[in-house]
């Protein structure tokens, strides 16, 4: 019995490690290896400015009347060759003020409808009236630096891209949360994992706040898609091409308002998460899709679908190996593991109480980002979660960083 509790252990220990250490290594180890045999550097070839691709900046606007005018003043300060740029904002279902605010403005376009369908509905339905060859989707909320948009383009001179992905930052300070502060850390290691599976072949999957696609190339998803970006990246991937990753096209946004909020957007991303994997059954034939299988079964299937359940099997495997055999290796281990969740705990307990300690910081969010892919799993498992636009608040005071 004993044995196949260890097999257990250190089978899902192994998981877990691999999922949010090991890939790493692996990946980063593999770019040095290409680099050596690369026969030429990773940037793509500069365009010049009247090489440039047309382009339309799409901004889905669901009741965003706190963000909308700065993200205005921001979209009209980008850099782009003159006459190759389109602005829309599209609004559908807002009934806070967000139309009204932006019909006064020149230089941008509205498209509205008052009925509500979700993100997908409104971005299908804008994909129809436009003909610029590249389209570059940015969430309300976030800002985006002045150059982005030439940065992002660069990679089309290159046929075998087809969609392009900036990086998220998160913009914190010293009153962050911990739930911000632990956000801003994710997606520091998100964005070098994004850098080095881009690198090596392709990103598995954009993020809403910022990417790009060829028009010519744009397909329909699912109108239920929770993680239409996600989608619509991925299915660029299962048709052989490459999305790109872009960081110095950066999209800024503020951290979460609270745990409650970051909990809330966590678990809607896992509940997209588990669908996603559900459509994207053929990225599972490596046969077929090759290093592409690799880096969505090891970045994206692992950490959504395997290791938070590995995590509590880990614990119960350790408590009874203790009980059964009490080797030091597996004390150790399992004094190792309570007070990691102590941690994480009392991170949570300081949290209600806006006491902040970047110490705990870590493990606060890690149990929290892995409790909330249970919860996702559950929601996904009822067919509770929709496509609807699901707004989680964030703090206002977001900066521009050129």
């Amino acid at each position: 019995m004993s044995t196949l509790i260890e097999t257990i252990f250190w089978l899902a220990l192994f998981l877990v490690f691999y999922t949010y250490l090991g890939y790493a290594v692996l990946v980063f180890v593999m770019v040095k290896i290409k680099r050596i045999f690369a026969k030429k550097g990773t940037r793509p070839v500069e365009l010049k400015s009247e090489n440039l691709p047309s382009c339309t900046l799409v901004v889905p606007s669901f009741n965003e009347v706190d963000f909308i005018i700065e993200k205005v003043k921001n979209s009209l300060q980008l850099a782009y060759e003159p006459g190759k740029l389109r602005i829309v904002f599209v609004t559908d279902g807002s009934n806070d003020g967000t139309p009204e605010a932006l019909q006064p403005i020149e230089g941008i376009e509205v498209w509205h409808q008052a009925e509500r369908k979700g993100k997908i509905a409104a971005m299908n339905r804008a994909m129809k009236l436009i003909e610029s060859e590249i389209i570059v989707f940015c969430d309300a909320n976030t800002m985006l630096n002045t150059n982005c948009l030439l940065h992002l383009a660069q990679h089309y001179s290159d046929a075998k891209v087809g969609g392009v992905s900036g990086e998220k930052v998160v913009q914190s300070d010293g009153a962050d949360s911990a739930s911000g502060a632990g956000e801003g850390i994710y997606w520091k290691y998100e964005s070098f994992l994004k850098r080095m599976d881009a690198e090596l072949h392709t990103l598995v999957g954009s993020a809403g706040e910022l990417f790009s696609i060829r028009t010519a190339l744009f397909e329909e998803v699912e109108s239920d898609s929770i993680l239409d970006d996600f989608m619509i990246s991925m299915r660029l991937v299962e048709r052989g091409y490459k999305v790109a990753y872009e960081p110095q096209a950066r999209a800024t946004e503020t951290a979460s308002e609270n745990v409650a909020e970051e909990f809330k957007r966590k678990v809607r991303i896992a509940a997209g998460g588990f669908q996603s994997i559900g459509r994207l059954k053929s990225l599972f034939n490596p046969f077929k899709h090759g290093l592409s299988s690799f880096e969505f079964v090891s970045h994206r299937v692992m950490r959504w679908a395997v290791a938070p359940f590995m995590l509590p099997l880990i614990l119960l495997a350790n408590l009874a190996l203790v009980v059964l055999e009490p080797h030091p290796v597996y004390l150790l281990l399992l004094f190792a593991q309570l007070v990691f969740y102590l941690a994480a705990g009392l991170g949570y307990l300081l949290e209600q109480r806006k006491l902040k300690l970047k110490l705990l910081f870590v493990p606060f969010y890690f149990v929290m980002m892995n409790v909330a892919v249970l919860a996702g799993y559950k929601r996904y498992r009822a067919g509770s979660q929709t496509a609807l636009w699901e707004k989680s608040k964030r703090k206002t005071a977001v900066v521009n960083h050129a």
